[in-house]
């Protein structure tokens, strides 16, 4: 990966902010040309510093509203890959992660209600070959969702 300058940050700080942003209002930003811009920008793809651009779709809007974090532990650490290759089957996982503490991994998913993530819970997770436990942790409010701050 190659060094990260001051313009390359101002640029990942302004699409931080909006995404959407067209590159001439970017170059006008950071007084470079737009061509510059997409030039740097394409960089910081290729250079793995911008992994993704997406849009985030409120889960609530689509009859999701329960968001739970589950730990879960595993038989063998050794197993991980293979119950995150299981879990890959499970849509309503929307993060995994191999973690240090009193769980092995730690996932969050969204329920439609308490019905499903029961279901959820006994009938997809805990039965995963490898799963000796889990505990489930109910999230009654998101505060804050950001990425990492940009220093310049």
């Amino acid at each position: 990966m190659e060094k990260i300058d001051t313009i390359d940050r101002k640029i990942i700080g302004i699409l931080i902010k909006n995404a959407r942003i067209p590159f001439k209002d970017v170059a006008a930003e950071c007084n470079v040309s737009r061509a510059a811009i997409h030039q740097r920008v394409q960089h910081l793809v290729e250079d793995g510093v911008i992994t993704g651009s997406r849009f985030d779709i409120n889960p609530k809007s689509l009859g999701y509203s329960t968001c739970t974090y589950v730990g879960i532990t595993l038989e063998k650490g050794s197993m991980y890959k293979d119950v995150v290759e299981e879990l890959l089957k499970i849509p309503e996982v929307v993060e995994c992660h191999f973690t240090t503490g009193p769980y092995t991994m730690m996932v969050k998913l969204y329920a439609r209600d308490n019905e499903q993530l029961m279901n959820l819970l006994n009938g997809d997770l805990q039965s995963i070959p490898g799963v000796t436990a889990t505990e489930t942790l109910i999230s009654l409010e998101q505060s804050i969702n950001r990425q990492i701050p940009v220093l310049l």
